[in-house]
């Protein structure tokens, strides 16, 4: 079991311990469950869908990174497939306070990362805040996503965010999570930046236009590609170094421990990612920034 998941594990009730107990063994579990794991876990413990979503917010929390605030946030988004997704805040010392990024997001990301067409709902273990309700009301599933609180009825987006500015006030038909593919192409033909042109691709700019994507190499030698997620208003657009910070935090490596990035976006862009993601590579210690414009 990853030493993160250990003292979450031990404060889980006896039946769900020894549900999970085989899916967590092993330090490469990906802070996710699929839906065959999830139909066993309900069968195993008798929880439904959302008793189990509530119960796995102390591992999700696990996950999170807090050198600034120690406030430890936990999500679990669950998608149409039937898959639950952790997420978790993750802060960044020595880098803008604007770079973090909220649980909310993260399982969001998460779940787009890993394939997700569209989420059914997301649990937390806070009320999410007016900067994680405007990051949703870009996704798909738009208003009718329903968000679940403990001790709370189950509510809407559009509850939670009423008279809400989004992408059909802009008339924009392409959302967060529907898939497409921008075409993009470049002659590097090295793994790192063949996985940030894949993120390029694959990212969400409809306001600016703006395409980009990146891709990090881990101390193990793996690859985590981030897109860009741009949101209506703006502040809330999630850059692609955090979206890639998201799925190699979540796949239990350090974040501290980053060898090097390769960030493909357009040339002269109206938005660019280049210096923010200089910076924060730079405080978490990462030098190695290669920048392909398109």
């Amino acid at each position: 079991m990853h030493i993160r998941f250990i003292d979450a594990f031990a404060s889980l009730p006896a039946l769900l311990q020894s549900a999970l107990e085989p899916i967590l063994r092993h330090d490469d579990f990906p802070a996710m469950l699929t839906a065959q794991q999830v139909s066993q876990l309900r069968l195993e413990t008798g929880l439904d869908d959302t008793a189990l979503a509530f119960a796995l917010l102390p591992l999700a929390a696990a996950c999170s990174l807090t050198p600034i605030s120690h406030f430890h946030v936990g999500a679990v988004a669950r998608g149409i497939s039937g898959n639950l997704y952790f997420g978790a805040n993750m802060e960044f010392s020595g880098a803008s306070m604007q770079q973090t990024v909220h649980a909310e997001q993260s399982a969001v990301t998460h779940a787009w990362l890993r394939g997700e067409t569209r989420l059914a709902s997301i649990t937390v273990n806070y009320t999410p805040c007016g900067h994680c309700r405007q990051f949703m009301n870009e996704l798909n599933s738009g208003s009718e996503l329903a968000i679940h609180l403990p001790d709370r009825a189950v509510a809407s987006l559009g509850e939670y965010l009423p008279y809400s500015f989004g992408p059909q006030d802009l008339d924009i038909a392409t959302l967060l999570m529907d898939k497409v593919d921008h075409g993009y192409q470049t002659s590097a033909s090295d793994a790192l930046s063949q996985q940030a042109l894949a993120a390029c691709n694959q990212s969400h700019a409809p306001y600016s236009q703006s395409h980009s994507g990146i891709a990090l190499e881990s101390d193990s030698g793996k690859i985590y590609g981030g897109p860009y997620a741009e949101n209506a208003a703006f502040n809330p657009s999630l850059p692609p170094l955090q979206a890639a910070l998201i799925l190699l935090n979540l796949s239990g490596e350090d974040c501290l421990k980053i060898r090097r990035a390769v960030l493909i976006e357009r040339s002269d862009p109206l938005v660019s990612q280049l210096d923010a993601t200089r910076a924060t590579l730079s405080a978490l210690g990462c030098q190695q920034l290669q920048h392909i414009s398109l």
